[in-house]
């Protein structure tokens, strides 16, 4: 249904649903109606594509693509086909349907006769066989590739105009959300069978993403950590849990060794030094020699004096008695 048949009737209702005006206002209004009708059947077919307005004169800004000249072509001939009244976008897509380096096209209209069109490049976000891929995956065959770009590690060379395969597809993701200060550092995407897509860094730590899904949200995770100073030293980080992110390979921290459970209460074997835990001070040395003349905080090297042999008695042993003779005295000897 055109916009003149809806318009008509719509009119239509109006003025039945106002019985009350005079016929004369109803005639003038009916009359108005006719010269709308008339002017929008004009411009629909005749004004917006006569010579009037015809395209004249066509801009295309945005270009760095080696073939610029052709892609300008062939949108300056596309767009003097049209009018500043009539600008087919498909028709400007598919001029340049042969160019996969241009990801959109902005297009504005200067009446009477201007047009101007701001062409959106793809930008390379990594290597893949040597040929520069953007974010989403397509394969941007003669862009000059400006700085380094991380390589992407992948089976085979890529074919046709987009990656296929899945695991440097979701690479290619990655990389291509990479925020701008990081890109320079990004020197190989890889996937791995326990850790998934593992970004490495130049002089950093790697970078664990496991999958491709929330990129943006694991890279500010990342680059948070890598902007605490106590992340620093880190050989990974793991940031597949994006609101949770994990630092490992961090050195060791030394620390100091604790006493076994209840070694405070008992007393420090004889001949070394103790704390007191009341008092957190150096107890002073347990000795076995007297207290009051050990030196404090110092071993004590008093002896105690091996005990003395028991004393043998000197009294002679009783004379054997006779045991036949009842009570006799011995015989002396020999």
């Amino acid at each position: 249904m055109s916009a003149a048949t809806i318009a008509t009737r719509g009119a239509a209702r109006g003025i039945r649903a106002l019985p009350s005006l005079p016929p004369r206002f109803k005639r003038w209004l009916l009359i108005a109606l006719a010269v709308c009708l008339v002017l929008a059947a004009g411009y629909r077919f005749w004004l917006r594509d006569s010579s009037l307005v015809t395209v004249e004169k066509v801009q295309v800004t945005g270009l760095t693509t080696k073939d610029a000249p052709r892609v300008r072509a062939a949108l300056a001939s596309a767009a003097h086909t049209m009018t500043t009244l009539h600008v087919r976008h498909e028709v400007l897509e598919q001029a340049i349907a042969a160019y996969p380096v241009v990801r959109a096209l902005d297009v504005r209209p200067d009446f009477p006769h201007g047009l101007t069109i701001d062409v959106i490049e793809y930008r390379p976000a990594a290597l893949v066989g040597g040929l520069p891929v953007a974010g989403d995956g397509t394969i941007l065959r003669g862009i000059p590739v400006e700085g380094s770009l991380p390589k992407i590690d992948t089976r085979g060379a890529p074919h046709g105009n987009h990656l296929t395969e899945a695991a440097a597809l979701h690479a290619a993701r990655i990389a291509g959300t990479a925020p701008a200060a990081l890109r320079p550092r990004l020197e190989l995407i890889e996937t791995r069978a326990q850790d998934g897509i593992v970004v490495q860094i130049r002089d950093g730590p790697e970078l664990i993403f496991g999958d491709a899904t929330r990129a943006h949200a694991k890279w500010i995770a990342a680059t948070r950590v890598l902007a605490d100073p106590e992340a620093e030293g880190a050989s990974y980080i793991d940031v597949r849990l994006p609101g949770r992110p994990a630092a490992g390979g961090l050195p060791a921290a030394t620390v100091a060794p604790v006493a076994p459970a209840g070694a405070a209460e008992t007393a420090p074997p004889a001949g070394t030094t103790g704390v007191d835990p009341a008092t957190e001070q150096l107890a002073p040395a347990v000795t076995n020699g007297d207290p009051a003349t050990a030196e404090p905080n110092a071993p004590s090297t008093t002896q105690q004096p091996a005990p003395a042999p028991a004393p043998q008695s000197t009294q002679p042993a009783p004379a054997p008695t006779d045991s036949i003779g009842g009570g006799g005295a011995a015989p002396p000897a020999g």
